[in-house]
């Protein structure tokens, strides 16, 4: 997918994930520790979509926001039915960095991560490249001696991330960064066949 590559100084804050109702109402990933805080009415937030999107290379302001069930839900200026939200759907959310806000835990912007020494079992095995976002997913692209490997972002593979020590460190499944030997088919050679 095609997508317009946020700033630098940008910090992925949500994904749209679903229209809710029937007055242009979205429902939203949250990726941010202070939701309340971010979507307040007013408030301005870069679109990444795919370039065929009607709403490439636009931005878009929070109408309203409210909690439902649980879910947070927002509504922005301009999407006033369900047709217009449809049209938002696995859009990310992005917003200007505020230099004065305290660092939320758990966010940083491509820019400190690409460069960092990516290290599994205590030795270094690449280096992050770049990094990629997807709906679902960030996928840091770690360059290796035998080339580019794809690791997704998720707590549970990427444990650690320190920005002061120029490291994160991965505990990927088996076969992320090496070819897994192939199964011994010998099983049945060893055992002569049985004659009936």
């Amino acid at each position: 997918m095609a997508a317009a590559k946020p700033a630098k100084n940008q910090l992925r804050v949500g994904r749209l994930v679903k229209a809710h109702g029937l007055k242009g109402a979205l429902k939203l990933e949250l990726y941010t520790d202070d939701p309340d805080g971010r979507f307040v009415p007013g408030a301005s937030f870069t679109l990444q979509v795919p370039e065929h999107s009607q709403w490439h290379g636009k931005s878009i302001t929070v109408r309203e926001f409210r909690w439902m069930n649980q879910s947070p839900v927002v509504f922005f200026d301009g999407v006033d039915d369900r047709n217009a939200a449809d049209t938002l759907v696995r859009a990310i959310l992005w917003v200007d960095e505020d230099e004065d806000a305290p660092a939320e835990p758990d966010a940083w912007y491509d820019h400190q991560l690409v460069g960092l020494d990516v290290v599994r079992d205590g030795a270094v095995v690449g280096k992050v490249a770049r990094v990629e976002h997807f709906p679902a997913q960030d996928l840091l692209v770690v360059e290796t001696g035998a080339g580019e490997v794809l690791v997704p972002f998720v707590a549970a593979i990427v444990p650690e991330v320190d920005i002061e020590a120029g490291r994160v460190v991965v505990t990927p499944p088996a076969g992320l960064f090496e070819e897994l030997p192939e199964p011994e088919p010998a099983a049945e050679a060893e055992t002569p066949a049985s004659e009936d």
